[in-house]
């Protein structure tokens, strides 16, 4: 609790002394501003009446180089610093930052048409304060667009892109100085200066990785900000440029090259960005279909470990198959196996459109998709022509089938013909096996748990799992490393293990093997041989995974597979390399950046497809090591337990028991989780095997 107290007093102590620099950089940019405008009007009041001011010519540009550095400061810390990245909301904040600046510019020529060719509008002092207001508001827009566009362009950062970016923004600071030497826009050293900040500038221009990242949506809003700012920067720019050509000005922003750069930058960046959004949006809503495609695949496949029920997986089922060939409308019959009853489920139809399209399958004389049994195995049936006296005019029927039963019907509609292609009929023939596969699998483990002999047989399968994990870890100088786990039944599916491939290499892997029980447990010793096999050739994580798929592909039953994660940390490198097959995302603490946060790379479970296509699913990452960081890879078991509400432990928890204790050792911190997890538990009974293996990094 003392720890927690101290860290939190921390944060916060941080926290004010960066608004407080914040603060006292807006205060100071004002009081720079204020002062140049006094300036420049002093100066030029003694010009128009021929008197000496005794101002140095320096000052106006000293104090115009300290309101863009504090300003620049300011917008550094306050837009750089912000957690969390939504990109739509960093692009609206620009709009309304430039909007804002527009409206006053607008207002002010408002001002000078009602008064028209009036005396005042003619005094040039007056004329130099309302462009003093342009001057500061202008400023403030560009450098905090450039901070913006920094942080889109290191979003996905690398040490190189880093350092360009520094030698960029170091030396566009460094221009500011250029004003003490009085140069024009004519001058060849300023076209120098402004030429090679404008090649700096372009060559970062190209890092648009966050645009892939927007879904179709989002694209179209991006691309309207986007307009709005190139507009915003024509407006400003004419702006700067009619007052320069037009009027005597003691400070003009159109000679300062600091001024001029942000300008090119900020443009060719925005220009970038829409250009590569507008190419991006004819394949955005084919992608975002892909991917929900490999989402609703990936949450049927996992529905066992969710530990949903029978009915929650038609569910899923029937909501996938929905979206995955945008049907119009969709039914699905079942027997409920608690009920012993007939259920009907419907999407955007309802009992009377669902008869008629039956009565029109009889007339056909269509095979009876609701038959209780069925002697071969069934594909879906797609029927292309006109439904009398119905709104759809293509139908696209599936059976489910379990152990050459039949378990009920999925039926899809359209309201165009022709609407199902072969690729749509592949994916819900796909979702309609994996869903099948995963009510077999309640079944088969219902039945299992109703076996008397199975009890004899979990007392055997305890032995045999307690002997297949590790009794002690590696003791080494690079990390240190704990474990625990424990079962729901007698005997769990969950395994972990630790190898040395060399002095300096270590592989590390966690599991998650689908359902619990003996088979469970006999597929976790599968695992371990495979896993003991294969890391004892050095392969590459990626290679690893695909061989170990192949290995259990030919040994797991048709219905099980296992999840994974595999770590290879080399101690000399400092470096990490990781890969996941369908696992919970590993969470780590990164001590430098005193922040926690998950790795979601994709992947597949081992064992789901059982060809060459689950390479396409492998993917690895890597990362650097400091010391004082944590590795926390776990099962799912611990984020879905449940306490007394039904509530979920979630991933949260864990976050906040790694960020309290993350100065303790890991066996500290694995007994920390324990006993947050039983306290907020309770008394309810574990519903599936949770498993913790915690490193931290010396």
């Amino acid at each position: 609790m003392s720890c927690k107290l101290r860290k939190g007093k921390h944060q916060n102590s941080y926290m004010l002394s960066l608004k407080n620099f914040t603060r006292i950089c807006i205060l100071l940019a004002i009081i720079s501003w204020i002062s140049l405008l006094v300036t420049d009007l002093v100066i030029l009041f003694s010009d128009i009446n021929n008197i000496n001011a005794g101002i140095s010519p320096e000052i106006p540009s000293l104090l115009l180089n300290l309101f863009l550095v504090f300003v620049f400061l300011f917008y550094k810390y306050r837009i750089g610093k912000t957690d969390g990245v939504d990109f739509i909301a960093m692009l609206w904040k620009v709009f309304v930052i430039g909007m804002l600046t527009t409206l006053v510019s607008v207002g002010i020529m408002a001002f000078y048409y009602v008064l028209g060719n009036s005396q005042l509008t003619q005094n040039l002092l007056l004329i130099n304060f309302f462009y003093h207001i342009n001057l500061g508001l202008i400023a403030a827009f560009l450098i905090s667009t450039f901070i913006t566009w920094k942080r889109l362009i290191l979003y996905q950062k690398s040490k190189k892109l880093i350092r360009v970016w520094q030698i960029f923004e170091y030396s566009l600071l460094a221009s500011v100085l250029f004003n003490f030497f009085q140069y024009n826009i004519f001058d060849p050293f300023f076209n120098l200066i402004f030429s090679l900040l404008f090649a700096m500038g372009l060559i970062l221009s190209v890092n648009l990785k966050w645009v892939a990242y927007l879904n179709f949506k989002q694209k179209w809003k991006s691309i309207l900000l986007l307009v709005f700012v190139i507009i915003y920067l024509y407006y400003f720019l004419n702006n700067l440029i009619d007052y320069s050509n037009n009027h005597n000005l003691i400070t003009d922003l159109v000679n300062n090259v600091f001024i001029l750069a942000l300008f090119a930058f900020i443009f060719l960046y925005s220009i970038f960005s829409l250009l590569v959004i507008l190419f991006n949006l004819p394949t955005s809503s084919v992608f975002e279909q892909k991917l929900e495609e490999v989402m609703n695949f990936q949450r049927l496949s996992q529905s066992i470990q969710a530990g949903q029920k029978e009915d929650q997986v038609y569910e899923i089922l029937l909501d996938s198959a929905y979206s995955a060939v945008m049907a119009d409308a969709a039914w699905m019959e079942f027997e409920d196996k608690d009920n012993e009853e007939l259920r009907v489920l419907f999407r955007n139809t309802n009992d009377k459109e669902v008869g008629t399209i039956k009565n029109y399958l009889a007339q056909r004389k269509i095979r009876n998709l609701l038959d209780k049994r069925l002697g071969r195995k069934t594909n879906a049936v797609q029927l292309i022509s006109s439904l009398k006296d119905a709104r759809f005019k293509s139908v696209l029927l599936v059976p489910l089938v379990v152990q050459k039963q039949k378990i009920g019907s999925l039926a899809l509609l359209k309201e165009v013909e022709e609407g199902f292609n072969r690729e749509m009929i592949d994916i819900i023939n796909t979702f309609a096996n994996q869903a099948c596969i995963s009510i077999e699998n309640f079944r088969l483990l219902a039945e299992a748990l109703e076996n008397e002999r199975y009890k004899e047989e979990l007392k055997i399968a305890k032995k045999v799992q307690s002997s297949l994990l590790p009794k002690s870890l590696y003791l080494n100088d690079a990390f240190e490393i704990a474990a625990f786990s424990e079962a729901a039944d007698e005997v769990g599916g969950d395994y972990y293990d630790v190898y040395r491939i060399n002095d300096h290499k270590f592989a590390i892997m966690i599991g998650d093997v689908s359902g619990k029980g003996t088979s469970a447990a006999f597929n976790m010793s599968q695992m371990k041989g495979v896993f003991h096999s294969l890391v004892q050739l050095d392969l590459p994580p990626d290679k690893f995974l695909i061989h170990a798929n192949n290995a259990l592909s030919r040994c797991l039953e048709k219905t099980s597979f296992i999840t994974a994660s595999l770590f290879i940390i080399n101690t000399e490198r400092r470096e990490v390399e990781y890969v996941r097959a369908g696992h919970c995302p590993t969470l780590y603490y990164n001590s430098a950046a005193d922040t926690t946060n998950f790795f979601k790379n994709r992947g597949l479970g081992l064992g789901i497809l059982r060809n060459d296509s689950f390479e396409k699913y492998v993917h690895v990452n890597k990362f650097s090591y400091s010391s004082q960081d944590v590795l926390l890879m776990y099962t799912d078991g611990i984020t879905e337990a449940t306490n007394h509400d039904g509530m979920e432990y979630g991933y949260e928890n864990l976050q906040l028991i790694v960020k309290q204790y993350h100065n303790e050792s890991p066996d500290y911190i694995q007994k920390k989780i324990k006993d947050d997890l039983y306290d907020y538990s309770g008394n309810q009974p574990i519903n599936d095997d949770y498993t913790a293996l915690i490193i931290k990094f010396k």
